[in-house]
């Protein structure tokens, strides 16, 4: 077989090696076509022809870098990863059509039945249904630790276990792992550190460079940043990636359509100053909401406040992201919303209370998703998390008062008026 060494390759464009990453968010790709567009091309094909057939058998049996089917190989989707592959600072990266299909591939291409999984309890509510109910059927075990304990995660780790799993900062408190140590747990065993940096993306935050071998993305939050497409992306090394996952995926077909690779690739270009200014208006935002009489509990690591504010500056460039949670207090009076059953009615006024400050909001739009330019407000009991049971998300410390923002590009001022609506009226 032909080695990598000899193996002819796709070319690359040509940047300066010290290319900074606000240059690789608008450079890195492919070289243009031979009609010189300055904008990148949409491939929108399922195949590709060959000169020749003895081209098509040798570029079938990967012996020559070439396009073949859009499911595994396309010229846009290739531009999308290259970048954000350089923005991540890693060998190589894949897409998939959803951050969770992004997980679902990584789960498959590393893990068989017997294998383990340490993961955090925080990570987001689909990551722990896919490992627990769907992964467990096949004999995959998994145990769930404190995202911040870090002895917990080291005594967590078994003989058979190949991966740790953690989502930094997670969804929706905002707590912060530290990445280097538990790169350290699992390379000392053995295993391998995945990171899933939905929250920070590249522009604020590089796992690789704090030892974790594998990076997820949902390129349908910050990458892409207006809420379009959906996307999803593994970054690591080139053995990783090209190797196991690539197998995984072109069996299984999770594939990013080079449309979607896109538009994401677009969002690429302006990922750094939107997660600045996003951040910039977040950090306001949790100062104003530290204030409001409403309010019980502030999450966001950009406050001194935040027990891991200290980890999240050093990990995260001196920058707290752009979500933030709160915990409001809860409503006295009758009792007016239901619940899944089982609630009690402490339980249930924090729910009427959230609840009212998030329907008094005329800017925010109400959705679970996040990274947005418009700001985004969230109940995650009764949303991103309400398959869970009421245990896993109090495990999680998710509370039915909780709710999350991810801020926009709004101007701050509107922001806070549209909030203290409800919570100046909020019946505590």
């Amino acid at each position: 077989m032909t080695s990598p060494d000899t193996k002819k390759k796709l070319p690359r464009k040509e940047l300066p090696a010290d290319a900074r990453i606000e240059t690789l968010a608008v450079r890195e790709g492919l070289p243009a076509t031979q009609w010189g567009e300055n904008s990148e091309a949409l491939f929108l094909t399922s195949s590709f022809n060959h000169p020749d057939a003895a081209t098509a058998a040798a570029r079938f049996a990967n012996e020559e870098e070439a396009f073949v089917y859009s499911r595994f190989t396309n010229p846009t989707t290739m531009m999308f990863e290259r970048r954000l592959a350089a923005l991540e600072g890693t060998e190589a990266a894949i897409a998939t059509a959803s951050g969770m299909s992004a997980i679902l591939l990584l789960l498959m291409g590393l893990l068989k039945s017997g294998d383990h999984v340490v993961c955090s309890h925080s990570v987001f509510g689909s990551t722990i249904s896919l490992l627990q109910n769907q992964f467990g059927k096949f004999g995959v075990q998994v145990t769930f630790v404190s995202q911040t304990d870090v002895q917990q995660w080291r005594d967590a780790v078994q003989p058979n276990t190949k991966l740790l799993f953690a989502e930094t900062p997670s969804n929706p408190l905002t707590e912060v792992c530290d990445i280097r140590a538990l790169a350290d747990i699992a390379h000392a065993a053995g295993a391998l550190l995945a990171v899933d940096n939905c929250f920070c993306t590249p522009a604020l935050q590089q796992p690789i460079k704090l030892g974790a071998d594998l990076i997820v993305h949902s390129g349908t939050k910050y990458l892409d940043g207006q809420g379009r497409v959906l996307a999803g992306a593994v970054c690591g090394t080139d053995a990783i990636v090209n190797g196991p996952l690539m197998a995984a995926l072109r069996g299984g077909g999770m594939s990013l359509s080079p449309f979607n690779a896109w538009v994401v690739l677009k969002g690429l270009e302006t990922l750094s100053i939107r997660m600045a200014a996003q951040s910039a208006n977040a950090l306001q935002l949790a100062q104003w909401l530290e204030q409001q009489p409403g309010v019980d509990t502030v999450y966001y690591p950009g406050l001194p406040s935040h027990p891991q504010h200290a980890l999240a500056m050093a990990q995260q460039n001196g920058c707290g992201g752009a979500v933030v949670s709160f915990t409001t207090k809860p409503a006295t009076g009758p009792v007016t919303v239901s619940g899944p059953a089982g609630l009690d009615e402490a339980s249930l006024r924090l729910r009427q209370a959230a609840f009212h400050a998030i329907d008094q909001t005329r800017l925010c739009s109400i959705t679970s998703n996040l990274g947005d330019t418009k700001t985004l407000i969230t109940h995650p009991a009764s949303t991103s998390h309400g398959r869970l049971s009421e245990t896993q998300r109090l495990a999680a410390g998710i509370t039915q008062g909780m709710i999350r923002v991810a801020v926009g590009l709004e101007h701050i001022d509107d922001l806070k008026a549209d909030l203290a609506r409800g919570l100046d009226t909020l019946n505590v």
